[in-house]
């Protein structure tokens, strides 16, 4: 009787110190969340990219509609051109879309047009809105009637005139070299994002990574610097390995 109460107490110390260490184990990897939110280049669709299986489903290209793997059907969003701050609201689709994994959406024609969005460089932020925001209920109206024109409308149907078809041509300027990085996670340990660094290194291929201290409980981790989109890609796709749903792609202006 004697051996049975030691034998159960030497189990239960053990699970005790289980638990403890997964508990622990847990506070060393938390990743710092907030509302989605999604830094990246698009995908505008085409139908070609629809018949040459670059994507897997067909979007009405007249709609405010877009393809996302990480939000749920009929979600809320914010998109905004980061080249040139317009924005409008619009829908997710669907997130069961297979596309190549650098772009973080697939959007339409008439969302590209709207926000002027630049098909050399595509870049832009997803932000889910939460449905109880005052921002919802202010745009949603809008929403719905963008829609009902989108559907209505041909896509190419605007005509605008060129008035400056006569006026000189302004003289170019420089073009500014733009940088990229990717964000991997921002973590709350200085040790957990040292881990992520270490994981980097053993499990891609990639040479380019650092940790940047932001405060003293937020340590981010990013890929880079990349001065050209094709590096940029090259490295993005290597770091799917790591299982990170929600790479953010930075630009360093």
């Amino acid at each position: 009787m004697k051996y049975n109460k030691i034998f159960f107490l030497i189990i239960f110390l053990f699970i005790s110190n289980c638990v403890n260490n997964v508990q622990n184990n847990k506070k060393e990897i938390i990743v710092i969340k907030d509302q989605y939110s999604n830094k990246g280049f698009t995908l505008v669709y085409n139908d070609d990219l629809f018949n040459s299986k670059v994507v897997s489903k067909k979007i009405d290209n007249r709609s405010y509609l877009i393809f996302n793997r990480n939000l749920k059907r009929n979600s809320n969003i914010k998109i905004t051109n980061l080249l040139n701050g317009k924005s409008l609201i619009a829908k997710v689709k669907s997130n069961k879309v297979d596309f190549p994994s650098f772009y973080n959406s697939v959007i339409t024609e008439r969302i590209s047009q709207d926000l002027e969005i630049s098909l050399d460089e595509p870049y832009i932020e997803i932000q889910l809105i939460n449905n109880n925001s005052s921002f919802v209920a202010k745009k949603s109206k809008t929403f719905d009637e963008e829609r009902n024109v989108a559907e209505k409308a041909p896509i190419d149907g605007i005509i605008i005139n060129d008035l400056n078809k006569d006026k000189p041509k302004e003289k170019t300027t420089k073009i500014k070299k733009i940088i990229y990085s990717i964000k991997v996670a921002d973590f709350y340990y200085e040790k957990s994002a040292q881990q992520m660094i270490n994981r980097i290194k053993n499990e891609t291929k990639i040479n380019k990574y650092k940790v940047i201290k932001l405060s003293d409980t937020n340590f981010r981790v990013i890929l880079g610097p990349f001065s050209d989109i094709k590096s940029l890609e090259d490295s993005y796709t290597k770091a799917t390995i790591l299982n990170f749903d929600n790479l953010e792609i930075l630009r360093n202006d």
